[in-house]
């Protein structure tokens, strides 16, 4: 499963192309229509020239055998002399081999990446600039309504930690709560680790609170399996809490079994005990 920030948001166009036409329109102002097309294709250029010639993902517009436009998606964490050769060539290769316009669509961590990578790209020949499009999550709207974050869930992710802890801040949560619920099999889990990762501890409390006042039902297993695994988190942390309240010390091995616990039986078991025994090796008796 990837998780580098480098490859995450290729991970994201690879599982739902439409978020190049998406992002094309919402944020760059692109005539792109809503229900266009989109279609994953070749990431290489092997017949030209393999070594140095390999995009990261190209995403195709309306029908793949005559597209409409073509677009090369880049991730970069940081600017690359190099990429304003190839870049271009990137381009070039993709019109000469679809025969359709070609755009650039490049994913950066932040603003200064952003405006380092889009520095226009000048080709020599009169007035032919390439100025390449980038994208990076303070540029993304809020995605404050669930059912455009479950349509399109790789938009929110990407969007919410740049507005979670803004004036949209508790719709942001509640639209992403949806759209992680939405997914299915490890794609829930990625994007769940990367939008925490880059949540501030208030946005991470925000998003419990909001699932806690909605009362969301979660419905993948992801979901459960996540919100379980957060109870019971919660409930070893109580059973510790009271045998520290009480003066009672806690050997290393206790307090590990304790830890890693899932058993919420068992936990809430432990809790009723940790406020009676004397040690804490009569908790485990």
């Amino acid at each position: 499963m990837p998780t580098s920030d480098h490859e995450l948001p290729l991970e994201m166009v690879r599982n739902r192309p439409q978020l190049v036409p998406e992002l094309l329109r919402s944020v760059f102002g692109l005539d792109v229509p809503g229900d266009v097309q989109a279609t994953l294709t070749s990431e290489t250029y092997a017949d030209t020239h393999p070594a140095e010639l390999r995009c990261d993902a190209t995403v195709l517009l309306n029908d793949p055998d005559t597209p409409s436009l073509g677009v090369v998606v880049e991730s970069q964490l940081r600017a690359r002399e190099e990429k304003t050769f190839s870049w271009p060539a990137y381009l070039a290769l993709l019109r000469l081999r679809r025969r359709c316009p070609v755009t650039l669509l490049v994913f950066c961590p932040d603003q200064a990446t952003a405006r380092s990578c889009a520095a226009p790209i000048d080709m020599g020949h009169p007035d032919w600039v390439l100025k390449p499009l980038t994208v990076y999550p303070e540029i993304l709207p809020p995605i404050t309504d669930p059912a455009t974050a479950c349509r399109l869930p790789e938009l929110a992710v990407l969007s919410a930690p740049a507005h979670a802890d803004g004036p949209h801040a508790r719709a942001v949560v509640s639209s992403l709560s949806a759209a992680l619920d939405a997914l299915t099999g490890d794609t829930g889990a990625l994007y769940h680790d990367y939008v925490m990762s880059r949540f501030s501890d208030t946005a991470r409390k925000l998003l419990e609170e909001t699932v806690k006042l909605d009362n969301y039902e979660w419905k993948s297993e992801f979901a459960i399996t996540h919100r379980a695994e957060g109870r019971a988190e919660g409930e070893a942390r109580s059973v510790l809490l009271v045998l520290e309240a009480r003066g009672i010390a806690v050997p290393d091995h206790i307090r590990d079994r304790v830890t890693n616990c899932n058993d919420l039986d068992q936990l809430e078991r432990w809790v009723q005990r940790a406020a009676t025994i004397d040690t804490a090796e009569e908790l485990l008796a």
